[in-house]
């Protein structure tokens, strides 16, 4: 990859991959036509490192157009304008485009294939993220390696520690939004009254 690559080269390149569906290397073919999905513009100091698209933002081809979005944006406290301001904000998922779904209706694990491929490449062209929001076990198995606890739940505990780690960017670990996570939300009531608070300030600071 050149140094010169800007952001619009590499979120041209991304749209028109199809390699879940061409050339698959851990899964048999994507079974649907692949639609990537992103948001970033290269002044943007905050990402938000999400899972993958569902069913609904797979047909809007705009992340976070669900109820988990609503979710999302209220913990952040941002309206849809600044939200959805990729100068501001980048929204990168482990998985670009939809997984499709399992036997019981749930979302499949992102394509494995995406993220070896378009990870690196889309932050070297994002030189000015400051913090990454790693929503969900796989961006947090991803942006914290081995040091990433041995579970979700021990991770996100874990977020003053992680957050204050030296060196940019840095990371705040995060549940996914999802309505699946009412119980674990309900079981973790620190999240909402200690973590969130905390995240709106940086939020702030940075889409100021």
């Amino acid at each position: 990859m050149s140094e010169a690559e800007d952001i619009e080269t590499v979120l041209h390149a991304l749209r028109a991959c199809r390699v879940c569906r061409d050339a698959p290397v851990y899964l048999p073919p994507m079974p649907h036509q692949p639609r990537p999905v992103i948001q970033a513009g290269a002044t943007a100091r905050l990402c938000i490192a999400s899972q993958a698209p569902g069913t609904r933002v797979h047909a809007s081809g705009r992340p976070f157009t669900d109820a988990s979005g609503n979710r999302l944006r209220h913990w952040l406290g941002l309206d849809n304008e600044t939200f959805y301001d990729p100068a501001r904000v980048a929204i990168v998922p482990m998985g670009h485009c939809f997984p499709g779904q399992d036997a019981k209706g749930g979302d499949l694990p992102p394509r494995r294939e995406c993220a070896p491929i378009w990870r690196e490449r889309v932050f070297a062209a994002l030189p000015h993220i400051e913090l990454v929001l790693a929503i969900g076990r796989y961006a947090q198995s991803w942006h914290l390696g081995p040091k990433a606890a041995a579970d979700l739940s021990a991770t996100v505990a874990d977020w003053r520690t992680i957050l204050s780690r030296p060196g940019l960017p840095r990371v705040l670990p995060m549940p996914h939004p999802s309505w699946r996570n009412n119980g674990w939300l309900r079981r973790n009531p620190w999240f909402e009254a200690e973590l969130v608070p905390v995240l709106r300030q940086e939020v702030a600071r940075l889409v100021a």
